[in-house]
């Protein structure tokens, strides 16, 4: 069965994607027979160009995807060049690392609960410091230009890309290149940035485009952060996808081909990026400036890398706050008293969502991990990797704009009589929790010490008998770790599960989001820590079985 598993992961990476996407397109230039369009025309174009505030909406959502990837990777970038292999580098790592496994829409809502007028940090500074009793009338949350929308892409893929990095270290010569250019008189960063970074940058350079292409298309935090008159046209989509009127389907497949050419463009902005930026480092080179006084900017780094922390677990500290408040009144820095009411009136609501939630995402996170460790066992005995092919499929996801192909998936599978069933949630949920299992598990799996499973045949073991008794047991905590993430990264699908739900199967992140209009500080709060509870529970989960397992094998090594 081995030899069918990476066929199975490249059909499950590959057939939703191109299915989705000819399902997006062709109803696009207006052939649907199922809703009367029996000819190809350009008119659901003509309809979408023709919306009010349309060029507003494509430029905001195209800055977001740009922007968002530039200001992260070079933050990272920074940090890394300037702190790493260090202590303060390790303690840092481990600071920003979890924050990988909080939900988008757990993350928006945290620092939305933050910096809003009447947010946490107004109230510490009032009124001893501003004089404000009463909120001030500014437009932060869903201000007009989408910083603050790009504020929480950026605090949450700041984390994505130094997971990628720090991946891709190990693969290159740091401590040779450090010393090399320190020889040559270059400080930290510089020298970081003309001799290490190029290398690295080409192993992470996919990882960079599918920040850009999550960010130029993302649903949930721009409805809870972005901005309203007009809203980013990721939002607008949903809302033409989820019109009543079933003529509305030509215009949002249009849309949605717009919405991949707003990506494709983000992209092409980014690619001349990499040109430029290239042809500084060259020209920097070139003049042989050494820049030896960085001490200020690796500082920098540092602090806005602290602050990505702070902000999203203080974010998330407040919002479990504004889930037991009772009257809560501004400037008050605390509540005046604490309450478990609004648990009390939410609960019943709950169960259903929560129980979709966590079958959804244990369903799609087992289904993702025996695919990934079969594939992975096939690899190891064949001795082929893949290369390149490989790193195309598991991006290939993550690089289509979920608007783009989601859409016309649902199509596709209405079109077959697939409803909005469980299995076919779990089925979709599937296809973006396996990327994140394969990254996250390829690593220690490649970097298995295999002379214990040549001891083991050398004592007679079968081939499955030292699989099952030797690797899976040393790679337990690697493996439990990629299915933490994976179901981490199921608990905050918003848009696969809107559309593929299609409003009869909600869970804990769509139901947050919907919420998140109401302006209920506290029932938003109760839905955003359970939606952040789910996934730290599944790491809890993953740190404490194989602790339990292992207490008696404490020289054991576990990957």
């Amino acid at each position: 069965m081995l030899r069918f598993a990476p066929a199975l992961a490249v059909a499950i990476l590959s057939l939703p994607v191109l299915a989705g996407l000819a399902g997006t397109v062709i109803p696009a230039f207006g052939y649907l027979p199922a809703l009367g369009g029996t000819a190809l025309t350009l008119d659901p174009f003509r309809v979408v160009l023709g919306q009010p505030g349309l060029l507003r909406s494509c430029l905001i959502a195209l800055s977001c995807g740009v922007v968002t990837a530039a200001v992260s990777t070079a933050l990272v970038a920074v940090f890394v060049g300037g702190w790493s292999q260090t202590r303060t580098f390790r303690f840092m790592q481990s600071l920003v690392s979890p924050l990988l496994a909080v939900p988008h829409a757990a993350a928006a809502f945290g620092l939305a609960f933050m910096i809003a007028p009447s947010g946490f940090l107004a109230r510490l500074v009032s009124p001893w410091a501003t004089g404000w009793t009463r909120p001030p009338d500014w437009l932060i949350v869903n201000d007009t230009f989408g910083l603050s929308l790009m504020a929480g892409l950026i605090v949450k893929e700041v984390p994505f890309l130094l997971l990628m990095v720090l991946a891709a270290l190990p693969q290159v010569p740091v401590t040779a290149s450090r010393q090399l250019s320190a020889t040559l008189g270059y400080g930290r960063v510089s020298g970081f940035l003309l001799v290490t970074w190029p290398a690295i940058y080409r192993q992470i350079r996919l990882a960079v485009f599918a920040v850009i292409a999550f960010a130029s298309s993302a649903v949930d935090v721009a409805v809870i952060l972005g901005p309203t008159t007009p809203a980013p046209l990721p939002v607008r989509l949903v809302e033409w996808m989820n019109d009543p009127d079933l003529s509305a389907r030509f215009m949002a497949s249009a849309g949605a081909v717009l919405q991949l050419g707003v990506t494709l463009g983000a992209l092409l902005i980014w690619l001349a990026v990499e040109k430029l930026g290239g042809l500084m480092l060259m020209r920097l080179a070139a003049r042989g400036k050494r820049l030896r006084r960085d001490a200020s900017v690796r500082h920098l780094a540092l602090a806005l890398m602290g602050l990505t922390a702070a902000i999203v677990f203080g974010g998330l500290g407040v919002l479990a706050l504004w889930s037991v408040s009772g009257l809560w009144q501004f400037p008050n820095v605390l509540p005046d008293m604490l309450s478990l009411r609004g648990w009390e009136k939410t609960l019943p609501r709950v169960g259903g969502p929560l129980m979709t939630t966590v079958t959804v995402g244990f369903a799609a996170t087992v289904l993702s991990t025996l695919i990934v460790v079969a594939s992975l066992a096939r690899e190891a005995e064949t001795g082929r990797t893949g290369g390149n092919r490989t790193l195309f499929f598991l991006y290939l996801p993550l690089l289509v704009p979920q608007a783009g192909f989601v859409f016309g998936l649902k199509l596709f599978m209405a079109h077959g009589g697939v409803g909005a069933t469980w299995t076919a949630l779990v089925l979709v949920h599937l296809v973006f929790v396996l990327p994140y299992v394969f990254l996250s598990l390829s690593a220690p799996w490649r970097a298995f010490d295999t002379r214990y499973e040549a001891i083991a045949a050398g004592l007679g073991k079968s081939r499955s008998g030292t699989f099952f008794a030797i690797r899976l047991p040393m790679l337990a905590r690697a493996v439990l770790v990629a299915m933490a993430i994976g179901f981490a990264v199921s608990v905050g699908q918003y848009l696969p599960t809107v559309l593929i739900g299609a409003g009869r199967l909600v869970t804990i992140t769509t139901e947050a989001v919907a919420l998140g209009a109401g302006g209920n500080r506290r029932v938003i709060g109760i839905y955003a820590f359970l939606q952040m509870l789910l996934p730290f529970l599944g790491f809890a989960f993953a740190a404490l079985v194989p602790a339990l397992l292992f207490r008696n094998r404490r020289a054991m090594k576990v990957a």
